[in-house]
């Protein structure tokens, strides 16, 4: 699955601290992007699986076709 280049989107659950920092980081950066809690949404899980091959680690942020996997280094395994 690819996105637009100018979309980003970001997946995450809300018990995650990593997940918060890096929504605070996209939101301080002004960056745009669409929020998905994959505990709260089936959907959005699978495609979170289906984008990273099967890893259950969040946060998730995908910029255009780029996929990046955890914060700094770090993420929570859902």
């Amino acid at each position: 699955m690819t996105y637009a280049a100018q979309e980003v989107h970001l997946y995450l659950t809300r018990s995650c601290p990593h997940s918060e920092a890096a929504r605070e980081d996209l939101e301080w950066r002004g960056i745009d992007f669409v929020e998905h809690d994959v505990e709260e949404d089936r959907d959005a899980y699978e495609r979170m699986l289906e984008l990273t091959g099967g890893n259950r680690t969040v946060p998730v942020i995908v910029e255009g076709d780029e996929v990046r996997v955890g914060w700094m280094g770090r993420g929570c395994y859902v």
